[in-house]
């Protein structure tokens, strides 16, 4: 097995702003792992807050080359244990790892991974298209400019109800919105009713993850449902979740890849959680795995490519929130371009 370490600067469509901060790119990691002709792909964004620095996590894949390289082709569900007990330091690494071991596997046998795992394409959910932070004229130009059947509007200012009363104006579609631990707990439960009147469909992260008992009071009196984002990063946190929140979103860089994404949504399910599958400002490379567990959740937001003009990939991409997927094996990555990092 050969590993190449790709790393570009994907430049957002305009300034990008959440409750986190604002940016105009972000730079990423992309580990290819070429086998028998076959090359498979896995995506690191970094994330500041998240504490995830690119020069860090090609350090960490630079220093296990050697490994990587000398590793025999084997279901990457056993593989996975061997991968965490080298790079559970950094999940963010470990799901490029994981996801191009993955997309290489089923490149060899000529299958994706749906087909691989019996999914079934035919009930998938739309994607939302996410409305970042701005003036609220701008963001009605951002739906206006975006016709999309579905949006996820980002909030977290002083203005937020106001914000959405006017979006709600704009357009009759369905709206989620994403606070990103933006609130209050009794803002929360104060513009639940608000949003509720709204036709809001649900709240993302209202509060700061460190505040996880204050959730269950939030819980109890939210009018509507709540879903866990930095509250829940890994399959350990998914039982924390209930009388806490009424859904979960996974992203594969949180959890570390589609092997613990696909205990999640086991471990969701079985205690009764809704599952939303959700995204970093990413290329195409992260959006084709996320397609490949689209059939067995209840939401999704994959619409990160959509938000860089210089995305270096293909592969499984949205058409009016709908996933349309390559005729390719795995998950149907493909780099397009070099785009190398100056």
């Amino acid at each position: 097995m050969k590993l190449t370490i790709h790393t570009y600067i994907l430049k957002t469509r305009k300034v990008f702003t959440t409750s986190h901060g604002s940016a105009d790119h972000r730079r990423c990691l992309i580990v290819e792992l070429e086998h028998e002709g076959c090359k498979g792909y896995g995506e690191a964004t970094e994330i500041l807050y998240y504490g995830k620095n690119l020069e860090a996590m090609v350090r960490l894949v630079q220093g296990n080359k050697e490994w990587i390289e000398s590793l025999p082709m084997a279901d990457p569900l056993d593989r996975y244990l061997e991968f965490f007990s080298r790079f559970s330091e950094d999940r963010f690494v470990l799901c490029a790892l994981d996801v191009a071991y993955h997309d290489l596997y089923g490149k060899l046998k000529g299958q994706s991974l749906t087909r691989m795992w019996g999914l079934d394409r035919s009930h998938n959910p739309l994607s939302s298209l996410t409305v970042a932070i701005d003036e609220t004229e701008k963001m009605l130009e951002h739906i206006d400019q975006n016709p999309w059947p579905v949006y996820k509007v980002k909030l977290g200012t002083p203005q937020d109800m106001e914000i959405m009363q006017a979006i709600r104006r704009h357009t009759d579609h369905p709206l989620r919105v994403d606070v990103n631990e933006g609130w209050s707990a009794a803002q929360t439960i104060a513009y639940s009713s608000t949003l509720r009147d709204l036709e809001v469909e649900f709240i993302e992260q209202p509060i700061p993850a460190r505040e996880h008992d204050s959730m269950a009071e939030v819980f109890r009196k939210s009018a509507l449902p709540l879903f866990a984002d930095e509250s829940c990063h890994i399959p350990e946190d998914v039982p924390r979740c209930l009388q806490h929140f009424h859904g979960i979103n996974i992203k594969l860089m949180k959890c570390g890849g589609l092997s613990p994404a696909l205990e999640m949504i086991r471990l969701a399910r079985t205690l009764g959680l809704k599952i939303m599958i959700g995204c970093m400002t990413e290329t195409s490379v992260g959006i084709s795995a996320l397609g490949q567990i689209l059939p067995l959740v209840d939401y999704a937001d994959m619409d990160g490519a959509l938000l860089i003009s210089n995305d270096p990939a293909a592969g499984v991409h949205l058409e009016d929130g709908r996933a349309v997927y390559p005729d390719e094996g795995g998950t149907g990555a493909r780099l397009i371009t070099e785009n190398p990092l100056a």
